[in-house]
């Protein structure tokens, strides 16, 4: 048996299809999501969502969020979303560089909070171009 998966951003359904293996980044760590999962709602990170089909795997990067898992059904709600084909792959290893140097250098408690988000961001970003 399979999974439904919903990904909505609040301009679009980003992604709706049927999955085998989801595995989402939670504000607590990574959770993997096979078919028959217990009921749950979870807040997800900003970072890399995985998604399973047959034996290839798809990475989405997510902006933070919710997820509800009922049934096969995954609702996957974001801020934003977005996949290895809408990146662009030099513009993703730019900002990676400059988020990183930037949560370097920053030195009062604002900053650094605003620099790791932006950081955040850029690695997952990053991440999905297979960088």
């Amino acid at each position: 048996m399979s999974l439904q998966i919903c990904v909505m951003t609040p301009d679009c359904i980003f992604l709706n299809k049927e999955v085998d293996e989801i595995i989402l980044p939670t504000n607590t760590g990574q959770m993997g999501v096979l078919s028959n999962h217990a009921p749950l709602i979870t807040a997800l990170d900003i970072g890399v969502m995985l998604v399973r089909t047959q034996k290839d795997w798809e990475s989405v990067a997510v902006m933070g969020g919710f997820a509800l898992v009922k049934q096969n059904q995954i609702t996957v709600l974001v801020n934003e979303a977005e996949s290895k084909e809408t990146i662009d792959p030099q513009e993703a290893e730019e900002a990676f560089a400059t988020a990183k140097q930037t949560l370097e250098q920053a030195t009062g408690q604002k900053e650094k909070v605003e620099a790791n988000f932006a950081f955040k961001r850029a690695r997952a970003r990053y991440q999905v171009i297979g960088a």
